[in-house]
Protein backbone atom coordinates (compact mmCIF):
# COMPACT_ATOMS: atom_id res chain seq x y z
CA UNK A 1 0.00 0.00 0.00
CA UNK A 2 2.55 2.58 1.02
CA UNK A 3 4.88 1.53 -2.61
CA UNK A 4 1.64 2.53 -4.13
CA UNK A 5 0.65 5.45 -2.33
CA UNK A 6 4.28 6.85 -2.92
CA UNK A 7 4.42 5.87 -6.45
CA UNK A 8 1.24 8.30 -6.83
CA UNK A 9 2.76 11.15 -5.31
CA UNK A 10 5.37 11.27 -6.96
CA UNK A 11 3.74 10.29 -10.49
CA UNK A 12 1.59 12.79 -9.81
CA UNK A 13 3.01 15.74 -8.60
CA UNK A 14 6.24 15.51 -11.38
CA UNK A 15 3.92 15.25 -14.28
CA UNK A 16 4.75 11.97 -15.01
CA UNK A 17 8.06 13.91 -17.23
CA UNK A 18 9.92 12.18 -19.64
CA UNK A 19 7.59 10.36 -21.82
CA UNK A 20 9.08 10.69 -25.30
CA UNK A 21 8.82 8.07 -27.74
CA UNK A 22 6.21 4.68 -28.97
CA UNK A 23 7.63 1.65 -27.28
CA UNK A 24 8.24 -1.85 -28.55
CA UNK A 25 4.70 -3.31 -27.84
CA UNK A 26 2.26 -0.37 -29.10
CA UNK A 27 1.96 2.93 -30.19
CA UNK A 28 1.10 5.61 -28.23
CA UNK A 29 -1.23 8.86 -29.36
CA UNK A 30 1.10 11.52 -30.74
CA UNK A 31 -1.21 14.16 -29.69
CA UNK A 32 -0.85 13.13 -25.79
CA UNK A 33 2.79 13.40 -27.09
CA UNK A 34 2.25 16.49 -27.73
CA UNK A 35 0.81 17.50 -24.90
CA UNK A 36 3.35 15.10 -22.34
CA UNK A 37 6.81 16.97 -24.04
CA UNK A 38 5.39 20.29 -22.99
CA UNK A 39 4.99 19.40 -19.50
CA UNK A 40 8.12 17.77 -19.28
CA UNK A 41 10.06 20.51 -20.78
CA UNK A 42 8.53 22.94 -18.24
CA UNK A 43 8.89 20.54 -15.01
CA UNK A 44 12.43 19.63 -16.38
CA UNK A 45 13.71 23.90 -17.01
CA UNK A 46 12.33 24.36 -12.83
CA UNK A 47 15.69 24.96 -11.44
CA UNK A 48 13.61 23.23 -7.34
CA UNK A 49 10.12 22.35 -6.76
CA UNK A 50 7.89 22.63 -3.98
CA UNK A 51 4.50 21.18 -4.62
CA UNK A 52 1.72 21.08 -2.15
CA UNK A 53 -1.11 18.36 -3.15
CA UNK A 54 -4.04 16.70 -1.27
CA UNK A 55 -4.16 12.53 -1.74
CA UNK A 56 -7.54 10.67 -1.19
CA UNK A 57 -8.23 7.49 -1.52
CA UNK A 58 -11.43 5.31 -2.08
CA UNK A 59 -12.24 1.52 -2.20
CA UNK A 60 -13.61 -0.48 -4.97
CA UNK A 61 -17.09 1.20 -3.71
CA UNK A 62 -16.14 4.47 -3.64
CA UNK A 63 -15.76 4.68 0.25
CA UNK A 64 -13.04 7.30 0.97
CA UNK A 65 -10.63 5.16 3.00
CA UNK A 66 -8.56 8.21 4.27
CA UNK A 67 -7.22 11.55 3.04
CA UNK A 68 -3.52 12.76 3.29
CA UNK A 69 -1.64 16.15 2.46
CA UNK A 70 1.88 16.41 1.68
CA UNK A 71 4.51 17.97 0.14
CA UNK A 72 7.07 17.15 -2.30
CA UNK A 73 10.66 18.77 -2.55
CA UNK A 74 13.51 18.06 -5.43
CA UNK A 75 16.74 19.90 -6.67
CA UNK A 76 19.04 17.93 -9.01
CA UNK A 77 18.87 14.49 -7.74
CA UNK A 78 18.27 15.07 -4.48
CA UNK A 79 14.19 14.91 -2.97
CA UNK A 80 12.02 15.19 0.00
CA UNK A 81 8.40 13.74 0.11
CA UNK A 82 6.50 14.63 3.87
CA UNK A 83 2.57 13.26 3.84
CA UNK A 84 0.71 12.58 6.87
CA UNK A 85 2.62 9.93 9.16
CA UNK A 86 5.89 9.59 6.77
CA UNK A 87 8.83 11.24 5.60
CA UNK A 88 11.18 10.42 2.85
CA UNK A 89 14.81 12.46 2.67
CA UNK A 90 17.22 10.88 -0.51
CA UNK A 91 20.41 13.11 -0.45
CA UNK A 92 21.30 11.23 -4.23
CA UNK A 93 23.62 8.91 -2.49
CA UNK A 94 21.78 7.51 0.68
CA UNK A 95 17.47 7.32 1.25
CA UNK A 96 16.12 7.45 4.80
CA UNK A 97 12.15 6.44 4.97
CA UNK A 98 10.54 7.80 8.54
CA UNK A 99 7.30 6.15 9.74
CA UNK A 100 6.27 8.66 12.73
CA UNK A 101 4.14 6.35 14.13
CA UNK A 102 6.92 3.64 15.09
CA UNK A 103 9.37 6.46 15.82
CA UNK A 104 11.57 4.38 13.02
CA UNK A 105 13.83 5.24 9.96
CA UNK A 106 14.98 2.49 7.40
CA UNK A 107 18.30 4.13 5.78
CA UNK A 108 19.04 2.26 2.46
CA UNK A 109 21.37 2.78 -0.06
CA UNK A 110 19.88 5.13 -3.31
CA UNK A 111 20.63 3.00 -6.52
CA UNK A 112 19.16 4.97 -9.79
CA UNK A 113 19.59 1.32 -11.78
CA UNK A 114 16.98 -0.34 -9.49
CA UNK A 115 13.55 -0.69 -10.60
CA UNK A 116 11.82 1.79 -8.36
CA UNK A 117 9.66 4.71 -8.43
CA UNK A 118 11.45 7.73 -7.49
CA UNK A 119 11.79 11.21 -8.64
CA UNK A 120 14.62 11.08 -9.83
CA UNK A 121 13.42 8.23 -12.68
CA UNK A 122 10.13 10.09 -13.47
CA UNK A 123 12.82 13.35 -14.32
CA UNK A 124 14.26 10.92 -16.86
CA UNK A 125 12.60 8.78 -19.48
CA UNK A 126 11.69 6.10 -17.11
CA UNK A 127 7.82 6.62 -18.26
CA UNK A 128 9.17 6.27 -21.86
CA UNK A 129 9.27 2.58 -22.36
CA UNK A 130 6.71 1.94 -19.23
CA UNK A 131 3.73 3.68 -20.43
CA UNK A 132 1.31 3.33 -23.26
CA UNK A 133 -0.91 6.84 -23.47
CA UNK A 134 -3.37 8.54 -25.32
CA UNK A 135 -5.66 11.74 -25.08
CA UNK A 136 -9.14 10.99 -24.36
CA UNK A 137 -10.44 14.74 -24.49
CA UNK A 138 -10.53 18.07 -22.84
CA UNK A 139 -13.04 19.54 -20.17
CA UNK A 140 -14.20 22.82 -18.54
CA UNK A 141 -13.37 22.25 -14.68
CA UNK A 142 -13.54 25.78 -12.98
CA UNK A 143 -12.93 28.01 -15.50
CA UNK A 144 -10.35 26.09 -16.54
CA UNK A 145 -9.25 23.84 -19.54
CA UNK A 146 -8.15 20.58 -18.45
CA UNK A 147 -6.79 17.54 -20.89
CA UNK A 148 -7.24 14.00 -20.34
CA UNK A 149 -4.92 11.79 -20.84
CA UNK A 150 -5.18 7.57 -20.08
CA UNK A 151 -1.84 5.66 -19.36
CA UNK A 152 -1.47 2.12 -19.25
CA UNK A 153 1.53 0.29 -17.82
CA UNK A 154 3.58 -1.99 -20.59
CA UNK A 155 3.80 -4.34 -17.68
CA UNK A 156 1.00 -6.25 -16.74
CA UNK A 157 2.10 -7.49 -13.39
CA UNK A 158 2.16 -3.91 -11.72
CA UNK A 159 -0.13 -3.63 -9.32
CA UNK A 160 -2.11 -0.89 -10.87
CA UNK A 161 -3.46 -0.73 -14.52
CA UNK A 162 -4.68 2.53 -15.29
CA UNK A 163 -3.28 6.62 -14.51
CA UNK A 164 -5.10 9.16 -15.47
CA UNK A 165 -3.39 12.76 -15.61
CA UNK A 166 -5.06 15.81 -15.81
CA UNK A 167 -2.97 18.90 -17.83
CA UNK A 168 -3.94 22.34 -17.53
CA UNK A 169 -3.72 23.48 -20.91
CA UNK A 170 -3.27 26.96 -20.32
CA UNK A 171 -0.45 26.75 -17.64
CA UNK A 172 0.92 23.28 -19.42
CA UNK A 173 1.17 21.95 -15.41
CA UNK A 174 -0.40 18.75 -14.43
CA UNK A 175 -3.56 19.35 -12.45
CA UNK A 176 -4.57 16.41 -10.62
CA UNK A 177 -3.89 12.31 -11.09
CA UNK A 178 -6.18 9.45 -10.76
CA UNK A 179 -4.74 5.84 -10.40
CA UNK A 180 -6.76 2.42 -10.18
CA UNK A 181 -4.93 -0.73 -8.73
CA UNK A 182 -6.53 -3.89 -9.02
CA UNK A 183 -8.00 -4.30 -6.12
CA UNK A 184 -10.37 -1.21 -7.31
CA UNK A 185 -8.40 0.93 -5.28
CA UNK A 186 -8.22 4.80 -6.63
CA UNK A 187 -6.05 6.92 -5.60
CA UNK A 188 -7.07 10.38 -6.41
CA UNK A 189 -4.87 13.97 -5.99
CA UNK A 190 -4.65 17.65 -6.59
CA UNK A 191 -1.60 19.64 -6.52
CA UNK A 192 -2.44 22.78 -4.69
CA UNK A 193 0.86 24.71 -5.02
CA UNK A 194 3.65 24.53 -7.29
CA UNK A 195 7.09 26.22 -6.67
CA UNK A 196 9.47 25.73 -9.96
CA UNK A 197 12.20 28.18 -8.42
CA UNK A 198 12.03 26.91 -4.28
CA UNK A 199 15.18 28.01 -2.59
CA UNK A 200 16.38 24.13 -1.05
CA UNK A 201 19.44 23.65 0.78
CA UNK A 202 21.53 20.41 0.43
CA UNK A 203 20.66 19.46 3.98
CA UNK A 204 17.11 19.82 3.69
CA UNK A 205 17.45 16.62 1.99
CA UNK A 206 19.12 14.54 4.84
CA UNK A 207 17.79 13.28 8.00
CA UNK A 208 18.72 14.39 10.81
CA UNK A 209 18.01 12.08 13.67
CA UNK A 210 18.88 14.83 16.71
CA UNK A 211 14.95 16.37 15.47
CA UNK A 212 13.62 12.76 15.99
CA UNK A 213 14.51 12.31 19.79
CA UNK A 214 14.29 8.45 20.64
CA UNK A 215 14.32 7.38 16.46
CA UNK A 216 15.38 3.52 16.16
CA UNK A 217 17.65 3.38 13.25
CA UNK A 218 17.42 0.50 11.02
CA UNK A 219 20.40 0.51 8.54
CA UNK A 220 19.69 -2.17 5.98
CA UNK A 221 22.75 -0.30 4.29
CA UNK A 222 25.63 -3.23 3.34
Amino acid sequence: MKKVVFTAIVAGILGLTGFAQNNSIGQSDPDAKKILDAVSKKIKSYKAVEASFTLKIEDSKGNLQGSKKGTVWMKGNKYKVVITGQEIFCDGTTVWTYDKSSNEVTVTKFDPSANNTTPQKIFTDFYDKDFLYKLNGEQKVAGRTLQEIEMTPVDKTKNFFKIYVYVDKAKKTVSSTRMLDKNGNKYSYSINSLNGNASLSDASFTFDKTKYPGVEVVDLRE
